[in-house]
């Protein structure tokens, strides 16, 4: 009988009993086990069968599936007696914080009061037990949605305590999603208070918790050990760059064409690995996002289903106030290109805004990028990350988000590149106009930038705009060598589009009221400069005639903008 793929559930026990579609990852519980870490924390993308994982964990110790070894039948944990009799032994504790995402500290500290206040009700049977003293059962009445801060960071060390009296064995704690909030508080801005009380809760959990036998955590990032971890020694942190675990979230090759040949699809699978293969994780290559296949074998359409459940929220904020140096990144990631990069895996949130390289470490834990290689260099062995985008699908997440930056101005924008490309000098000026004044705050961190410098950030998100807009048309390069100078914006018709359109430079020039009466004479420059340069050279060596070639001079002061030609 066919397996019907049941896209979202993420509980082990139900896709289990209702034998819907479930690749075998229970090789997992044994290299976890056999490890013999006291606290793991495992960082990957979203959908990436994190939650899943951590249920089957939960299914497998959990003394609540004590009688549940049937879930386990046929998989590949099952083979091996010893772990047989380990299933269903444990007091397990297990919570998630993928729901914590409110916008303020107050809000965010009484959603987790709610979610340990509710993993206590799990456990009526310590409320009335005798192995309880009557004023530890008192505590546990004390564990509610409204109890104070200090009740709430030791809670968990409590429960921990009082399962360990009642079934006589140290208990497992498996935390999913533990940096969601995290990253909602680094947006919303209460990222000190918060992580204090974090901070107090970790420790309490999982540093000071003698009755604790192992821990493991979950999330998309891995966040600095001083923010939140500064007083846990006892941590092992497996990254998307290490060994360990390489295979146990996400699908490989041989999983993906296998499951394609069952569901009657094994000739999608160049198609299939086109837009959805490309992950890597240590050095496991051809990895595929769960999300992405599922839907895929489910649905029997090409579309970019992981991308369009993100919530980039951060990496979007991050990229639109970032530096010319960045956008220049992502730019060269775009045309298919590697960037090499040094940064260090930990996200050190309170340091996003003064060390920018932090974007593309945050971008490589979320899956939009993949490590080609690393070099290690000097004495100190710095690693220097090679990295590209992912895959088809990622290309079309930053697309959409580069996209949205226009979103404000959107029929404005389209006005522009149709005039751009009909060489319509007047409209040209028109939807600029409109553009810059609508656009210009996006890419605002909120710091003073002088007027010289807006225009620049402005420019830089607009090329890159431009990239995903007119990809299918123009090859487009930016700030690169041509002739005697730097140019700002080419764009190169490509091979199937030329002669139908035609090939353009634009220079971008700020007013400088020293030098310039007005903008006409700050336009006249630009064009100057383009022809002083020779910014043509590197057309003319394509192929181009001197007539195939538009030339555009844009002046900028503050948001005004005048292109001439």
């Amino acid at each position: 009988m066919k397996q019907v793929i049941s896209i979202g559930k993420q509980d082990f026990a139900s896709l289990r009993d209702e034998n819907y579609f479930f690749i075998d990852k229970s090789d997992f519980i044994k290299e976890w086990w056999e490890a013999g870490d006291e606290i793991t924390l495992i960082t990957r993308p979203r959908r990436f069968g994190k939650t899943l994982n951590m249920s089957m964990l939960n299914c497998f110790f959990s003394n609540k599936y004590a009688d549940r070894g049937g879930l386990f039948k046929g998989l590949s944990i099952w083979k091996e007696e010893k772990y047989q009799r380990i299933q269903g032994c444990f007091p397990v504790i297990f919570l998630s914080f993928a729901d914590v995402k409110q916008t303020n500290y107050q809000d965010a500290v009484s959603k987790i009061k709610r979610i340990i206040s509710t993993t206590f009700q799990q456990y009526k049977e310590l409320f009335d037990s005798p192995k309880l003293t009557e004023q530890q059962r008192s505590q546990l009445q004390n564990v509610t949605p409204d109890m104070d801060d200090v009740i709430a960071q030791s809670a968990l060390q409590e429960l921990s305590c009082y399962l360990h009296l009642y079934y006589g064995k140290k208990v497992l704690i498996l935390l999913d999603e533990y940096d969601t909030p995290m990253q909602e508080a680094y947006i919303h801005g209460y990222w000190n208070e918060f992580t204090s009380f974090i901070r107090g809760l970790f420790n309490s959990t999982f540093k000071t918790n003698r009755h604790l036998e192992r821990a493991i955590m979950t999330g998309i990032t891995r966040v600095s050990k001083e923010s939140i971890f500064s007083d846990l020694n006892n941590l092992t942190v497996i990254t998307t760059t290490s060994e360990r675990y390489s295979d146990c979230f996400g699908f490989t090759e041989k999983e993906v064409f296998q499951s394609l040949e069952i569901f009657k699809m094994g000739d999608q699978k160049e198609n299939v690995k086109t837009w959805y293969d490309g992950f890597t994780f240590g050095k496991h290559k051809d990895i595929y996002n769960p999300w992405s296949i599922t839907n895929f074998l489910k649905e029997g359409q090409l579309r970019p289903y992981w991308a369009s459940t993100s919530s980039n929220g951060l990496v979007n904020k991050m990229l639109q106030s970032a530096s010319p140096e960045i956008k220049t990144g992502m730019e060269t990631l775009l045309d298919g290109g590697i960037i090499t990069v040094n940064f260090d895996e930990q996200i050190v949130f309170e340091q996003l805004e003064k060390d920018e390289n932090a974007i593309w470490s945050l971008l490589l834990a979320s899956g939009y990028l993949k490590v080609k290689k690393v070099e290690y260099r000097g004495i100190t062995l710095d690693p220097w990350y090679h990295l590209s985008i992912t895959n088809l699908e990622t290309i079309g997440m930053f697309s959409n988000m580069f996209k949205g930056w226009f979103s404000a101005s959107q029929s404005e924008y389209n006005g522009f590149v149709k005039a751009l490309l009909q060489g319509d000098v007047e409209a040209m000026n028109h939807y600029m106009n409109e553009v810059a004044l609508s656009t210009f705050s996006y890419f605002d961190t909120g710091k003073k930038y002088s007027d010289e410098l807006a225009p620049e950030r402005f420019y830089h998100g607009f090329v890159l705009g431009l990239m995903v807009e007119q990809r299918e048309n123009y090859m487009i390069r930016s700030n690169r060598e041509s002739g005697f100078g730097r140019y700002d914006i080419m764009l190169i018709p490509r091979p199937q589009r030329k002669g139908r359109l035609p090939a353009v430079v634009l220079e971008f020039k700020v007013h400088n009221e020293k030098k310039e009466k007005n903008l006409e004479e700050t336009v006249k420059a630009a064009l100057q400069q383009i022809k002083e340069k020779q910014y043509d050279a590197e057309l003319i060596g394509l192929g181009f005639e001197k007539e195939e070639i538009h030339h555009y001079g844009f002046a900028f002061k503050g948001k005004e903008v005048l292109i001439g030609e």
